[in-house]
This record gives C-alpha cells, sequence and structure tokens, in this order.
C-alpha cells in the first residue's frame, strides 16, 4: 500500500519523517532556488536535477533509467509534437491572418481593440500552444494600438493574458494540461478518481474561465493598465537614442576613404558601432564590414556618452549631426525599418553577450537601444548578457527583418512589410490539425500518437520543411519536462508528498472542502509566479492528490484546480513565458502585471473552484 493511499485510511496519523524524505525535500528545495534566481538556465537547471537525483538514488529511489525516463515520457513528446505542429500553422501565416481581420474590425476604438485582441488569441489557444501564439501576435496588436491612436501597454498585457486563460480550453492548450494529465494517469493506481485526460474533458470550466477574463479584461483591467508606451511613440524619443547616435562624416584625404566599415570600428574603439552608412542620399542600413568607405560619406554611430567625446580626435572623421527621431535616421521609402526585437525563451542569444558588430553582421540588423525588465540601458551596451524578455531597439531593411521574423531567436515587434508565409498550405495545415484533435478526441489513438502522426503529415504535405522541425520546438521546456517529471516521482515514492499532504490537512481540517480546494489553487498561483508552471504542476499535484484524499474529498476536483492555477499566472512577468514577451513592448514595470493580474487571479480562483465543485463535485 502506497503512502497516499495510506494517508487516505488513516488521516490522524503522522507519516513517519525519513531521510530519504528529507533528502528529496532537500533536492526540491535546490530546484526551487535555482528556479527563482536563475543563476542557470532552465535546460541546465533540469539536467542536473537529473545528476542530482541519480547521484543521490540510495535516498531518491531515482535509478538511471528513471532518472531520464521524462526523455521518454508521453507528456515530454506530446508538448515536442505540438510545437511543432503549432509551428507549421504558423509558417503558413494563419494565425496572423486572423488578428489582420480582427484588426480591421477594431479601427480606434479601444474597447473594440480589446475585444479584437481577446477573441483573437482565445480560441486559437486553445489548440495551439499559446507561447507561439502570442510571439505571433505581438506585432499585430502593437500595430492595431498604434493604427488606432492607442497605447500599446493597454493591448498587450490582455494579449497575453487571454493567451493564458485560453489554454485551458482543451488539452493540448498548454504543455501545462499535457503534464498534469500525465501525472494524473500515474497517480490512478492510488487514486481510483484520476486518469489521463480526454481532449475535451475540461472545456466547460476553460470556457467559464475565458468569458470571465474576457469581460474583466475588456470592461474593467485596461482601466488599471498605464499608458507605458505612448500612441504612435517615436522609438528614438523613447529610448533616448539621440543621446547616443551620432553623424560623422569621412572627410577629404582621411584615412578611412577606402577602407572598411570593418576598419572603421576598430579605430574609433570597441564601445562605438557603425550602424548607417549615408553616400548620396542612399542609406546602407546595417552596413557589412567589408563595406568600402569613400571621402563625403556619412557614418551614423551609436555609442556612449563618453566615447562621443572621443570621436572628436579621431583623425579623418569630424561631427556633423546629431539625429533626435526616427524620421531623421529612415530612407523615405522606409527601407530603414527602426523596430524592437525581444529575446525569446529558447534564444541561443539568453547569456551571450551583446556584441552589436557582431549582431549586425549575423542579423543583418544594427543595435540602437536596450530595454531590460522595463528600464532602458542607455550606457554601454557593449558586452551586457542578454537574457529572456530583453527588447533590443534595432534599424533592419525589410528583407533583413522578414527573416529575423522567421527566427527562434527573437520576436519582432512589428510586422515585417513583405512577409513570407504559405498561404497555399494553410488548408492542409489546418485540416491536419483538425485530424490530430478528432483522433484524440474520439479515442481513436492517444494524443501522442496522433500528434506524431500529424507531424509526419506536416512534413509530407510540405506545410513544413524537415529542417524547420528542430526550429518549432522550445528546447528549454523539453528539457524542463524532462528534469521536473522524475523529481515529481522521487516525491511521490519517498512518502515526501504525502507528508507535506498530511501536514496542509492538520492544518486546514476545521475548513470546508471548499476553502481547502481555494487554498490549493491560490498557493500554487504563487509558487507558478516564481518556478514555471510545470514545475509547480509536478511539486503540487500529488500533495493535492494525497491531501483531497486525506480529507475524503474529490482528487480529481483537486487535480483540476491546481491544474488551472499553474496555467493563469498574471501577478508577474517571469511567472509566464508570454508575460516575459510582452514587457519590453509595453514598456512595462513590474508592477503593472499586479495590478492589474491580481483582481483577475483572485476572480477566476473563486470562478475555477466554483466551476469545479459545479461540474465534477467536491
Amino acid at each position: 500500500m502506497s503512502a497516499l493511499v495510506a494517508l487516505a485510511q488513516e488521516p490522524v496519523t503522522r507519516p513517519e519523517l525519513t531521510t530519504d524524505m528529507l533528502v528529496v525535500f532537500g533536492v526540491v528545495g535546490l530546484a526551487l532556488v535555482l528556479f527563482v534566481t536563475e543563476r542557470l538556465p532552465i535546460d541546465v537547471t533540469a539536467i542536473l536535477l537529473i545528476v542530482v537525483l541519480v547521484v543521490l538514488e540510495p535516498w531518491t529511489g531515482i535509478d538511471p533509467s528513471t532518472g531520464i525516463s521524462g526523455f521518454a515520457n508521453d507528456a515530454t513528446i506530446t508538448v515536442l509534437a505540438m510545437l511543432i505542429l503549432s509551428g507549421g500553422i504558423a509558417r503558413t501565416g494563419l494565425v496572423q491572418e486572423i488578428g489582420r481581420r480582427m484588426a480591421a474590425f477594431a479601427g480606434d476604438s479601444l474597447r473594440k481593440q480589446l475585444f479584437a485582441t481577446v477573441l483573437a488569441t482565445s480560441p486559437v489557444s486553445g489548440f495551439l500552444n499559446n507561447t507561439p501564439v502570442v510571439a505571433l501576435l505581438v506585432p499585430i496588436v502593437t500595430d492595431v494600438a498604434n493604427r488606432g491612436n492607442t497605447s500599446p501597454s493597454k493591448l498587450l498585457i490582455p494579449l497575453s493574458y487571454a493567451s493564458q486563460v485560453g489554454g485551458m480550453l482543451t488539452l493540448i492548450g498548454t504543455s501545462t494540461n499535457i503534464l498534469a494529465s500525465d501525472i494524473s494517469a500515474r497517480l490512478g493506481d492510488d487514486y481510483p478518481e484520476l486518469h489521463a485526460f480526454s481532449m475535451f474533458e475540461f472545456t466547460q470550466l476553460g470556457a467559464i474561465v475565458v468569458v470571465v477574463g474576457a469581460l474583466y479584461l475588456i470592461f474593467v483591467g485596461h482601466y488599471l493598465i498605464p499608458e507605458r508606451v505612448p500612441p504612435r511613440a517615436d522609438y528614438i524619443e523613447e529610448y533616448d537614442v539621440g543621446d547616443y547616435v551620432v553623424d560623422v562624416a569621412v572627410v577629404p584625404d582621411s584615412p578611412l576613404a577606402g577602407a572598411t566599415v570593418d576598419d572603421a570600428t576598430e579605430g574609433f574603439g570597441p564601445e562605438i558601432d557603425v550602424v548607417q552608412v549615408v553616400r548620396g542620399g542612399e542609406r546602407s542600413i546595417a552596413p557589412r564590414r567589408d563595406t568600402r568607405l569613400r571621402e563625403g560619406d556619412v557614418l551614423v554611430v551609436r555609442t556612449d556618452r563618453d566615447a562621443i567625446t572621443l570621436l572628436e580626435d579621431v583623425e579623418g572623421v569630424e561631427l556633423v549631426g546629431n539625429p533626435q527621431s526616427t524620421a531623421e535616421i529612415t530612407n523615405e521609402d522606409g527601407e530603414g525599418i527602426v523596430t524592437e526585437l525581444i529575446v525569446s525563451l529558447d534564444s541561443r542569444l539568453v547569456g551571450e553577450r551583446l556584441e552589436p558588430e557582431s549582431f549586425r553582421e549575423e542579423f543583418g540588423a544594427a543595435v540602437l537601444g536596450l530595454r531590460r525588465h522595463g528600464t532602458l540601458v542607455g550606457e554601454r551596451l557593449v558586452g551586457r548578457r542578454l537574457d529572456v524578455g530583453d527588447t533590443l531597439l534595432v534599424q533592419a531593411p525589410p528583407d533583413a527583418l522578414d527573416r529575423l521574423s522567421r527566427r527562434n531567436d527573437v520576436i519582432v515587434a512589428r510586422e515585417p512589410p513583405r512577409p513570407e508565409y504559405r498561404a497555399d498550405k494553410a488548408p492542409i495545415a489546418v485540416a491536419i490539425m483538425l485530424g490530430v484533435v478528432a483522433v484524440a478526441a474520439l479515442e481513436i489513438y492517444p494524443i501522442l500518437v496522433s500528434a506524431l502522426a500529424g507531424v509526419v503529415a506536416m512534413v509530407v504535405t510540405g506545410v513544413l520543411d524537415s529542417n524547420e522541425l528542430y526550429d518549432a520546438v522550445e528546447w528549454d521546456i523539453i528539457f524542463l519536462l524532462a528534469g521536473v517529471i522524475p523529481l515529481g516521482i522521487a516525491l511521490e515514492q519517498s512518502g515526501g508528498a504525502a507528508y507535506i499532504a498530511f501536514l496542509v490537512v492538520q492544518s486546514a481540517g476545521f475548513l470546508p472542502t471548499l476553502v481547502v480546494l481555494w487554498l490549493f489553487y491560490i498557493v500554487t498561483g504563487l509558487i507558478t509566479e516564481v518556478i514555471s508552471n510545470n514545475a509547480s504542476v509536478v511539486l503540487m499535484i500529488p500533495v493535492a492528490a494525497a491531501a483531497a484524499a486525506g480529507i475524503g474529498a474529490n482528487p480529481l476536483a483537486f487535480v483540476f484546480a491546481v491544474m488551472f492555477a499553474a496555467s493563469t499566472a498574471f501577478l508577474g512577468p517571469i511567472g509566464y513565458q508570454t508575460n516575459l514577451f510582452v514587457y519590453g513592448p509595453g514598456g512595462y514595470k513590474f508592477s503593472d502585471y499586479f495590478r492589474v493580474g491580481a483582481p483577475l487571479q483572485l476572480i477566476l480562483s473563486v470562478a475555477t473552484v466554483l466551476g469545479i465543485a459545479f461540474f465534477w463535485g467536491v
């Protein structure tokens, strides 16, 4: 008999606190510290957890095979397949087209813009992973705001929150749901009420959450969001770039005449980057290192205040200007587009030092500014380590911007003027996605099998190229799942989950069951704000199920409460990856999320708990 079942049958007996439990609690503590401090990347933390659990096998019970079982787990592979399917839909431009149609409806009415944002996001997020959905819609929603003379700040947090509530419509809406289903199935031997979830098992509750969340965001939430970014903001003014960008002319007989941009950069010094070469009215945007210079060329350079004074002493050039607006560094034909790039969750730029010259060479874009956690970084961009959610202000030609929009390293905050989508493949992609959902919903085959079959179909029909499969996967999520799954197993097998559940039952045993259920929702939501949503599900579901059994409640109800709470992280930018994606473009401060998210979290906690009690009982 497992420790979890023993707790249910003998709730008055305190489980013995063993050495095994203490060791596992120590590993959980290590995981929490690493997740909160982000001293290591998420995927590296996940691998470290596997190593620690296996090394401590005498106490954790995790042998090497169990340690790496997360990589072969149904949830991990299903999430991987769903990310690829979402990538296939994205390549057709279907999500972007939906966003554009809703934008045309919105006009300059803020309420219509909010309605369009929520309606374009929530239903789609029920069938596609909500992370790429937000990444695709950030530029469209930003353009909607600018065309309607609305601050993007008013729309971007609602975009993120709408994607989160939309992800609760189906099993495949978010990786958290898939992982929760797998854990529930694994606990089914101890609790007959628990099982793997069907495709639409909790859709009725998800629909309530979507409607309540949408009403709040459309009619209440926007009053709580400050206008951090002005409507149609001038990027140069917003980032104070005018203080750091100057024009220098190559004078007659200059030693730079005939030299390359690389030579000029080396002569100017490491803090100075050449972002344009202006010749005869023509601007070369983000010039390559081997571009040859001539007498009379004007170089637009980005530097810091100290280095600007050094330019006055450089032989062969003279200061001739100081651009103060976007228009002053942009061609009349709009070829030099100024926009923002957000460092994405699985970007290889994370942890790398910013070297503007190398960035310009690789990405075809010149770095003009940087915003981190809502704060502008004016001085000394060179050498700063980049992190998820950092927002780079860049200037790039349209073709370079189009290439950047198709890379996984960054999210482009405005739609490229000439986007290249496989629009002719959209009907095929939709048919494949519907087939995957139908096969799983009718329980002909498990979602794992139907999703993998859908991936094959995407490649065979040309919706995706084979080399695009790997780019569509957010590998840090895959490694995170692989690392936290064995941690959850150790928590269960050691009896640690049962012990924590006993403490919960003892402390909350005098409360009504509905209140205990609500407390699990609130606690899970708070934990998710400081660690990943997937990690909070792994840690909390076994405890919630054991606690439910300990008070004679329905374990399924408690599992659903934990799952819904983990997928709706509204209190800060780090609780959910979509919140990070809108952090920079919205110009938000940390407190903005709490101001608009705390009331929403409280409202949804009540709606969700009451909905669970109504549909499944407690």
